[in-house]
Parts: C-alpha cells; sequence; structure tokens
C-alpha cells in the first residue's frame, strides 16, 4: 500500500472541492491520537477523519461518526475554543510532502478576524496533528515529541513549527533532467529504490511503474544505463507527475482475487495481473481498502487458533508418516527370508552339523545363493527362524501398509483444512471450518444449549459467457455443493493432486463453451493449494461420475473417468456476484 505523497495531493485536491470555505461546526477526538470534524459546506454536513495512529496514520471524509468521551481531552477542547466555528480558507500540499495545511479563519476572543493552521502529517510512526499560529508557532500538537524523543524536531507548545528535511529529497514536480541523472547515478542501488528514495513523496511502487513504464530493468543502478536511457526515464518521470500537477487523478484499488493488495490514485500499469476497482474519490478508496484490509487482518487473526491446531497436527503426522515409511522399508527384504526358510528344507538334509552357511540353488531365480546359518541350530531350527522372521514383517508389513494409507490421508485432508483456512473470508467461514474440526474430532466438543447457526454460502461467480459456477469454501462447503446443490449434468472441478476447493458449473442441460471450462479451472487453480501457479493441472468430470465412498471425510471424493486442463490460476477477468 502506498499513502505516499502523490494520494496526499489527491486528497488535498478532493477537500478543495468539498471543504473550502466550509464551516467547522463540531470538533471531536474520539482516540488519543484521532480527530473527527464535522464540516457544514454548501453541498451539505461533511466529516473528516484524521488519524495520527502510528501504525495506520489516515485522512479521508466519512459519512460514519463515532462516539467521543464524555470529557473531551485538552488538544480538542483548544481547537474549539480557537477554530470552533471557524471557516476553511485554504488547503495546501507544502512540495509534494506527506503533509495537509488547513487554514482556519476565526474572531479571536477580541473579536478580530485571525488565521491558524492545523497541520496534518501522514509519516508512519512519525505521524502527527499539530496545531499553529499564522506565524508558524506550535500551540499545541495531538502527540507532544520532546527533544528526548527526537534529535530533529521537537513537537511542542511555543516552538517553531518546520518541516524537517532529514532525507534531503528532490520536489518531484520541478526537477530538471540534469539534477534528476546526478541524483540517480549517485545512488549505488538499482534505479526504483534510487528515485523512491531521492523524491520527496514517491513511494516504492510508483516508482517501479516509473521503470515499467520507461521499459527498463528497476533492479539495476542508474549508473548502469546510458544518458539517452536516463533522459527517457526522465521522460516518462516528468510525463507521470504532469497528471499529479493538472490533477488528473483516477483512484483504484488493485485486488489479488478478492484481497486488495494496493490502492493508488494515478494508474499502476505494472500491477496488469491484479483486479483494477476504479472510484471517483480518493475518500472511499482510503475508506473501502482500509476497511477490507482490516477484515482480512481480522479473520487471519481469528484463524490464528484453528491454525496452530491444524499445524500441530500436521506436524505430528509428518512425523508419524516418515517413521511408518521407514518401518516399512525395513520390511521390504521379508520375502528373502521366507525363500531361505524354503532352500534351508530343501537343502539342509545334507548340511554338516556345527556349518554357518548353507550354498543352494534358488529355484525362483534360477541363481546360486549363500544362506547365512546358526551354527548352534539344526537346519530345521534354522529355517523356522527364518519363516518366523518372514511372519513378523509379513505382519508389519501389513499393519503398516494400512496405517500409513490412513496417516497419508489424515495429512491430506488436513492440508485441505489449511487451504480453507486461506480462503475464508468471514467469521462464519471460520465457524464453519471450527464446527468441521470438531466433527472430525481435532477440537474437542463443549456442548451447549444453543449452536449457533451458520451462514454456509459458496462463492458465486459468472462466467464471460453467462454461466453460474460456485465454488466451496470449505469441505462441509465442497460436499454440499457436489452432492446436495449440483445436479448430474453439471460439471465438476478440482485441482489435480492437491487440496482444494470443489467448483461447480451450472450447465442447465447445454453443452458448455470452451471459455466457461477454463474459466472454472482458473477458480478451481485460485482456490487451492497451487494459487499463484502459471500452469496448474486441474481434473473436470460431470458431476453424476463423482462418488463418495463410505465413511469417507468431508471433502474427500473418488472418480475414475476424467478430462484435465492445464491452466494458470488468474481469476481478474471473472465476474464475483455478492449477495
Amino acid at each position: 500500500m502506498a499513502f505516499d505523497g502523490i494520494v496526499v495531493a489527491n486528497l488535498v485536491h478532493e477537500f478543495r472541492h468539498t471543504l473550502l470555505d466550509g464551516r467547522i461546526a463540531k470538533i471531536a477526538q474520539p482516540e488519543s491520537d484521532e480527530l473527527l470534524l464535522t464540516i457544514k459546506t454548501r453541498e451539505g454536513q461533511r466529516r473528516l477523519l484524521i488519524s495520527a495512529n502510528a501504525s495506520l496514520p489516515l485522512i479521508y471524509l466519512t459519512d460514519t461518526n463515532k462516539p467521543s468521551p464524555i470529557t473531551a481531552p485538552n488538544f480538542c477542547m483548544l481547537l474549539r475554543k480557537h477554530i470552533g466555528g471557524g471557516r476553511i480558507v485554504n488547503i495546501q500540499q507544502p512540495r509534494l510532502e506527506r503533509i495537509i495545511r488547513f487554514t482556519v479563519e476565526h474572531l479571536d476572543e477580541m473579536g478580530d478576524l485571525c488565521r491558524k493552521d492545523l497541520i496534518v502529517e501522514i509519516m508512519g510512526k512519525h505521524s502527527n496533528i499539530i496545531f499553529c499560529t499564522d506565524k508558524g508557532m506550535i500551540l499545541d500538537s495531538i502527540k507532544h515529541v520532546p527533544a528526548q524523543m527526537s534529535s530533529v524536531r521537537e513537537v511542542l507548545p511555543g516552538r517553531e513549527y518546520f518541516i524537517p528535511d532529514t532525507m534531503h529529497k528532490a520536489d518531484p514536480l520541478t526537477i530538471d533532467f540534469e539534477s534528476f541523472s546526478s541524483l540517480l547515478t549517485e545512488k549505488p542501488m538499482p534505479v526504483s529504490r534510487a528515485v523512491y528514495t531521492s523524491f520527496t513523496g514517491v513511494s516504492p511502487v510508483t516508482a517501479e511503474e516509473i521503470c515499467s513504464l520507461a521499459g527498463i530493468d528497476s533492479s539495476m543502478p542508474a549508473k548502469e544505463y546510458s544518458g539517452d536511457i536516463l533522459l527517457h526515464l526522465y521522460t516518462q518521470f516528468e510525463i507521470y507527475f504532469s497528471a499529479v500537477k493538472e490533477a488528473r487523478f483516477s483512484p483504484a484499488i488493485y485486488y489479488d482475487g478478492r484481497e486488495p493488495k494496493e490502492f493508488s490514485s494515478l494508474p499502476l500499469h505494472h500491477l496488469a495481473g491484479y483486479t483494477c476497482e476504479e472510484y471517483t474519490s480518493v475518500s472511499e478508496v482510503l475508506r473501502s481498502y482500509y476497511s477490507k484490509r482490516s477484515q482480512l487482518t481480522r479473520i487471519r487473526q481469528k484463524s490464528a487458533d484453528l491454525r496452530h491446531i491444524v499445524q500441530t497436527a500436521l506436524e505430528r503426522n509428518r512425523k508419524k508418516y516418515d517413521l511408518q515409511l521407514r518401518q516399512l522399508k525395513d520390511t521390504e527384504d521379508r520375502e528373502k527370508y521366507r525363500v531361505y526358510g524354503e532352500l534351508i528344507n530343501t537343502y539342509g538334509y545334507n548340511v554338516a552339523e556345527g556349518s554357518k552357511s548353507l550354498e543352494a540353488l534358488n529355484y525362483y531365480t534360477n541363481e546360486n545363493i549363500k544362506i547365512p546359518l546358526d551354527p548352534a541350530k539344526t537346519p530345521q531350527e534354522n529355517a523356522q527362524r527364518y519363516f518366523a522372521r518372514y511372519n513378523k514383517q509379513k505382519r508389519t508389513f501389513e499393519a503398516l501398509s494400512k496405517l500409513s494409507r490412513e496417516t497419508e490421508d489424515d495429512i491430506t485432508y488436513l492440508e485441505s483444512i489449511r487451504t480453507a483456512l486461506d480462503i475464508a473470508l468471514t467469521e462464519d467461514d471460520l465457524a464453519g471450518i471450527k464446527e468441521e474440526l470438531t466433527d472430525t474430532g481435532y477440537i474437542r466438543r463443549r456442548f451447549t444449549r444453543k449452536r449457533t447457526r451458520i451462514k454456509n454460502t459458496p462463492l458465486h461467480y459468472i462466467s464471460s459467457d453467462g454461466y453460474h459456477i460456485y465454488v466451496g469454501k470449505n469441505n462441509l462447503q465442497n460436499d454440499a455443493l457436489t452432492f446436495d446443490f449440483a445436479s448430474g449434468n453439471d460439471w465438476w472441478f478440482h485441482v489435480k493432486q492437491a487440496p482444494g476447493s470443489h467448483v461447480i458449473v451450472k450447465s442447465n442441460g447445454e453443452e458448455l463453451p470452451d471459455s466457461t471450462f477454463e474459466e472454472a479451472g482458473r477458480l478451481a487453480a485460485y482456490y487451492s493449494g497451487m494459487r499463484g501457479g502459471d500452469k496448474v493441472e486441474v481434473d473436470y468430470v460431470e458431476k453424476k461420475h463423482v462418488k463418495k465412498p463410505k465413511g469417507a471425510r468431508p471433502g474427500f471424493v473418488v472418480y475414475y473417468t476424467n478430462y484435465s486442463l492445464v491452466i494458470d490460476s488468474d481469476i481478474s477477468k471473472i465476474r464475483e456476484v455478492t449477495d
């Protein structure tokens, strides 16, 4: 994610159109590092959320109100005293810094018109909200930064406000070619890194996009490129930032499947493999992006206990499986002992007493072999000893063969659960997986008077040809989808020899076009342990040929006649239906 100077420029452009000349009707401080301003504009009332949270600094327009503490903090009271009812007369971004300066005009205690600045710094852990006079003196800030915390700048009442220039970055909106070339070539690092470390407000994603537009390898140092190539890079750099100068923003979120990966205020063509969802408002982008990221983060946190249970069981079963395979390997010579016993019984009549070996013709292979003997035992006793060893290893082989198959099935099943946890998007999805783990004995059931009803809804897509495609999100859904929902002539898809979702295409009794087969195959590849692969083998067959063995675990099926296709796992162009 790139909350860079370009996104801030987009926000400033949006705020100028929506908040300029608006009056601050209400100031609240819902959190210790967060402000919520209610502003009355000509178009109606707007809310501006400003957060200086060290892990997630934000500023955007929102429709959501937040509860505030009964007693307002001192910083909030100071703002109410000075700029409550004030009019926003200017909104600026110095250079391309991640800083927004709101200039507010208000009446002081004497009734004279004066101005104050509310400065929002979106700078990661150094983010802050600073209240200053029009002369640049700090009146207060939402976070105090004394000299003990920072040797670069104190942020305390009575200090002068200034923007620290610790990185000595250049302004990308005014740079000329000579300075541009000099800045990049003097840095012994990849050219993309040189770009974002040399210019204000440029993120790594933006630097990668500029290199991509110029058609150069971003991992090579700039000094290895000729002057002509650097001039071409500078030209693309200028073209890219001309959109910022002219406020030609196109805010969007880029998705990898259902997961939001990046957001930007200008196009990111090098992310062509992602799905791009465009918006008219950058505030809407930020609201949507962080809401979805927060949901994914929350689901991953909630799934941590389930993942621990599954991973622990997987490790235990893999160790057990390795041990069983080693023990099975020890039984590979069992037939040799049976043959030894038979040959001793056949040729043992002429073995001298106290012999340590017997040389005999192996009538199975027509070769002479030498059989070790215990000189203290008779030939019959030696034969019985080899038969006993053979029978013991045979019993061990039969028992271990069954146990190892069961352990292998357990590993396959647990891997399918782990894949389902990766797919899970809601708390209902996690509840379904927990219920499945409880039914299969990996979690102890706790008896309650009332069991929570779990929403068991598969993912729903529509192919480019209009056919409905359904994807199970866990093993219980897979079974319900395949054996309760699908009809006999519907098509069933699953990644080959890997855990993954059952995918059903409703055929409506019609012959499916090739493009629908390909899209269903991509969904089966994406919702599997092979996600991200360029060449994933997927089996597909009519549902009537898919069977569930008696006593099989959830999600486990068999089929004997099937087709296969090799496909990538890119589902960016497949339309999802959201309820």
